[in-house]
């Protein structure tokens, strides 16, 4: 018998604390940096049927509301009091684990001898194993080269831990120790949970605490059919790219297309390419996982800011993965840098989603997500001390009436900046500068927020870094509405010496005492017509060291005189330059689509309709050939073009800066640009007419 609407409220705000008083136990207790500081982990209570009914609003990762543990819990048989799961498998965890790294423990609730509810807890750990320091490489091309795989088993049994099961994670990691901190740490945040379920069990009873798990969900899912019905109905459609597989090759697409009904949603992945032999799969097994649907969980939350958060949130949407794709790859695929891809499904629902919602959804973020790990010889004795210096992000995308965010990007997680001190505590770095990259932001009405830089030195040889998941090399974040795109990411080896070098996107950097490491993060996408931004907005962020005041003119018509906080806004020289800017359309027209001059290239060459036609052509093939026969088809449309297409057709020769407008990407004659969308469907013919019928 379903609870009162009084009795509803009142549970959904106990079981949200245990939740959140889980996370802060864990946090308290845990050892490494990421744990401690980043706070990359989550806890929350889990009902009989494997879904999420309490999570915590403000703690730890945000975006696995939509998880599911039921066959994580199925997988190991009779549970007992005093059992704990433990597993990282992605795939024979059917997606509660989504990367090696990510251990995920579950501990059954009982009362009179029956499973009244679970909790749940996971956290990032240091290193499992595999062939780099902290496990994740970007060129890993399997599971197996990602460390240990975990299935699910129990950790302890009966309140005793499992020792044989403990010594084979010891023994397949670089740091043992600090895994075990963090281990205790996450054991002791369940136990936290399990004694207040038993609270309120004795307070409310076991029948209304178990109702109240469906009961929450049925809620959550009413408010957010309700959220759904005010987004006008159709279907719409975007693509977006990352920039390659892990540092080389073609740019990887992910298309999506959003049909929106009478409170239902449904992402239809159909078009996006074939899984990869890199680590950028997302293991979503074809559902509405968490790694999908983050953006529809934001969009709710934002449209309706009292909305509980738990797993009804979901209930209305639908997903369609194919199988083998990107974003649903076949078992054993690598997927330890997921997250990049992750952040690219945001994008493009944005992307799509602001076709519908112009006015709520932002440009696109800075599209980047990027851990800095350090990984140097231990301090006492035989080992590796890995930490990860900082969780490095752009900032976010304007939207209508807000500049974006500097310098932070909750797309895809609430992940904490360390405290410098800290980092500087714990590994042998200097940090040199850590704040907001200038001249990053696309320029808008609305602008996107400025990335991050940070410079630090490597006080130890025999060290290495790592900076996973650096995306939005290739092609900026772009703006919406007439807004700029932001900013390119750099990574650079030391900066400012005769020895520096342009290093781009790393695997396992090999650094010696010295040496300094430059790390700079796109700025997300502007909105609306840069010509239209306020110019005390353009001046104050000139005085503020945001933006340059060449820029200023070149980007927003403002001309600036005079320096820093003494400079001004030059105001006949500026309504001048704005006349004249508005009296001449073609200057209009060379802002493009906001893009930028990159995807606009790639555009021109390999439109949608036809990639649209690639990929059902490839589909046709057996899992096996797919890759070999994308890159011939590819090969075929490149043979005439530069070796850096479409990077080398910006401004200034290297896609750096959010400067160049769409008129560079005329940097080839467009009948070059032509001939090689004709061999590219030339191509596609082929093989299509290579395929035997079914």
């Amino acid at each position: 018998m379903k609870l009162d609407a009084i009795s509803i409220e009142i549970l959904g705000n106990k079981v949200r604390a245990i939740a959140e008083e889980m996370c802060l136990t864990l946090q308290r207790t845990g050892r490494t940096l990421y744990v401690k500081e980043t706070a990359d982990f989550c806890c929350a209570l889990v009902g009989l049927d494997g879904t999420f009914f309490a999570y915590p609003r403000g703690l730890g990762v945000s975006g696995f509301v939509g998880l599911d543990c039921a066959t994580t819990i199925a997988a190991v048989g009779p549970l007992h009091p005093g059992d704990v799961i433990l597993t990282n498998d992605p795939y024979r965890s059917k997606g509660l684990a989504t990367h090696l790294p990510d251990l995920q423990a579950i501990e059954p609730y009982f009362h009179d001898g029956r499973i009244v509810a679970y909790g749940w807890g996971f956290l990032h750990s240091s290193d499992v194993g595999g062939k780099v320091p902290s496990s994740i490489s970007p060129t890993n091309r399997d599971i197996f080269q990602e460390g240990l795989q975990i299935p699910p088993v129990k950790i302890v049994r009966g309140g005793v831990y499992n020792e044989d099961v403990l010594t084979l994670f010891r023994a397949n990691s670089r740091t043992p120790d600090a895994n075990m901190g963090d281990l205790k740490a996450l054991l002791a945040a369940l136990a936290t949970g399990r004694e207040r379920v038993a609270q309120i069990v004795a307070q409310h009873g076991e029948a209304d605490f178990v109702q109240s798990q469906e009961d929450l969900l049925d809620y959550a899912a009413r408010r957010a059919e309700a959220v759904l019905r005010r987004v006008p109905a159709g279907t719409y459609r975007f693509s977006d790219f990352l920039d390659d597989e892990a540092g080389s090759g073609l740019p990887v697409r992910i298309a999506l297309a959003v049909t929106l009904n009478d409170g239902r949603i449904t992402l239809d992945f159909t078009g996006t390419d074939p899984q990869v032999a890199a680590a950028i799969n997302i293991p979503s097994h074809g559902q509405a996982h968490a790694w999908l649907t983050l953006r529809i969980l934001a969009l709710i939350a934002t449209l309706d800011k009292t909305v509980p958060i738990n797993a009804g949130l979901l209930r209305p949407v639908s997903v369609v993965a194919p199988a083998g794709t990107l974003v649903n790859p076949l078992p054993g695929a690598a997927v330890g840098v997921r997250h990049a891809a992750a952040v690219r499904v945001n994008d493009a629902l944005n992307g799509v989603l602001g076709q519908a919602l112009p006015d709520t959804m932002p440009a696109a973020s800075g599209g980047t997500i990027i851990p800095v790990v350090l990984a140097e010889p231990a301090r006492h004795g035989y080992g590796q001390n890995v930490q990860v210096i900082e969780p490095m992000v752009g900032g976010t995308g304007g939207r209508f009436g807000r500049d974006g965010a500097d310098g932070r990007d909750s797309s895809i997680s609430n992940l904490s900046n360390n405290p410098v001190e800290t980092v500087e505590a714990e590994t042998g770095v200097e940090i040199v500068r850590y704040g907001l990259r200038p001249d990053s932001a696309g320029a808008g009405r609305w602008r996107g927020g400025c990335g991050q830089e940070i410079r630090f030195k490597v006080l130890h040889d025999d060290s290495f870094v790592l900076a996973r998941g650096m995306e939005r090399l290739r092609f900026r974040p772009w703006g919406a509405h007439g807004g700029q795109p932001g900013a390119n990411a750099r990574l650079i080896l030391n900066p400012g010496r005769v020895d520096a070098q342009e290093l781009g996107k790393i695997d396992l950097l090999p650094v010696a005492a010295g040496d300094e490491i430059a790390i700079l993060t796109p700025g997300g996408g502007g909105w609306g017509d840069p010509f239209e931004r306020d110019a005390a907005a353009v001046l104050d962020d000139v005085q503020r060291g945001l933006l340059s005041p060449d820029l200023a003119r070149q980007q927003y018509g403002v001309v600036i005189e005079g320096n820093g906080t003494a400079s001004r806004v030059a105001q006949a020289a500026t309504d001048t330059l704005r006349a004249a800017r508005a009296a001449n359309p073609s200057a209009r027209a060379g802002q493009g689509t906001g893009f930028g001059a990159e995807r606009e290239a790639w555009n021109a060459v390999f439109p949608p309709e036809q990639l649209d036609r690639l990929s059902t052509a490839l589909f046709a093939l057996p899992h096996a050939a797919r890759a070999r026969r994308r890159v011939a088809v590819y090969a075929a449309a490149m043979a005439g073009l530069p070796t850096e297409f479409p990077r080398a057709q910006t401004a200034d020769g290297v896609g750096d800066a959010a400067t160049d407008t769409s008129a560079s990407a005329h940097a080839l004659d467009s009948a070059v640009l032509r001939e090689a969308a004709d061999r590219f469907i030339h191509a596609i013919d082929a093989l299509a007419n290579s395929v035997p019928a079914a």
